[in-house]
């Protein structure tokens, strides 16, 4: 059985120098949970943020020496702070202290006074928004390495059998070095696609798919859905594929390239490599580095083989 390590508190900033409503944020956020570390006015805020990094700042509009607008201003200015959540306080419901807000980069705000309630749900739904913003992939949209962590974990908790599947592309070096990364984006973009519609037509129970990163794709389903999900995805993104490639190189079926020695090599048209680990009554798998690895081993015996190809583990134990 795996333990997974507690999670640490989020951590909030609140830069206000009203020490009642300080004392009063601080209080309620400590009471949900959360971690607090608290500045007076921006410019403390900044020092703050150098020494520690908070998940989110509360901040207020109206502060002296650098206030609220000038604070949330510099932190979107500087790449190491560009994407911490700003909530910020308005002493006024004056639509223009809200706009002033909102479009300085603030990502939500409060009108003063607030209670308890409100303060944590804006907090709570803020963190959240951010976190899976952060785990998107920028290229595919889809969440990343963390977000499949927990789908498996989910699915473990649940007590149902699942599969996960790792899905690349076979040759896909070949498209990069014939084409550039422009054109191998694209290959990845309708890899993506192609997943996507795949997982969609499978219907209940829903399926998940998530990008690791580069050509590397996982998806989370039921052991029944494996089959007609992967057959989908090989086609459809086959048919795909074969459109992404100049033409010349379509009609002969593969695409040359310069070795080292300057030598022309073929290299066949791309096909895919998907690797099933199962989960089942027979064989346990309850760690989500474990059904991700397992899978990712069958995905190697997949690349054995030629053409597009689903390799699944069937052993009924650990061996």
């Amino acid at each position: 059985m795996t333990v997974e390590p507690p999670e640490r508190p989020d951590v909030i900033l609140v830069v206000d120098d009203d020490e009642d409503i300080a004392r009063f944020v601080d209080f309620n956020l400590r009471l949900h949970g959360f971690d607090v570390v608290h500045a007076h006015d921006g410019q403390e805020a900044l020092e703050v943020i150098e020494r520690q990094r908070p998940d989110l700042a509360v901040v207020d509009l109206m502060m002296p020496r650098m206030d609220g607008v000038e604070l949330t201003r510099r932190l979107r200015a500087d790449p190491m702070t560009a994407v911490l959540p700003v909530i910020m306080l308005t002493a006024r419901g004056m639509t223009q202290d809200k706009v002033v807000g909102l479009t300085t980069g603030a990502d939500d705000y409060l009108v003063k006074p607030f209670d308890t309630a409100e303060l944590i749900a804006r907090v709570i739904s803020t963190l959240r928004r951010n976190k899976e913003f952060r785990e998107v992939s920028p290229l595919t949209g889809l969440p990343g390495n963390s977000r499949i962590r927990r789908e498996i974990t989910d699915r473990v908790r649940g007590g149902l059998d699942y599969a996960v599947g790792y899905v690349d592309i076979d040759r896909f070096k070949s498209v990069n070095d014939r084409y550039g990364f422009v054109r191998g984006d694209e290959f990845i973009s309708a890899l993506a696609r192609s997943l996507h519609r795949a997982v969609v037509s499978v219907k209940l129970p829903p399926a998940f798919l998530g990008h690791v990163g580069g050509d590397d794709f996982v998806f989370v389903c039921a052991p029944e859905q494996v089959r007609p999900l992967t057959e989908r995805a090989v086609v459809d993104f086959e048919m795909a594929a074969d459109e992404l490639y100049d033409e010349p190189d379509r009609e002969r079926g593969y695409v040359e390239l310069k070795d080292r020695r300057g030598q022309v090599q073929r290299a066949a048209l791309v096909t895919l490599s998907i690797g099933v680990a199962l989960s089942s009554q027979h064989r346990r798998i309850t760690d989500p580095l474990e059904a991700i690895a397992v899978a990712s081993d069958m995905k190697s015996v997949a690349k054995s083989q030629p053409g597009s190809y689903v390799a699944v583990d069937r052993r009924r134990d650990h061996a």
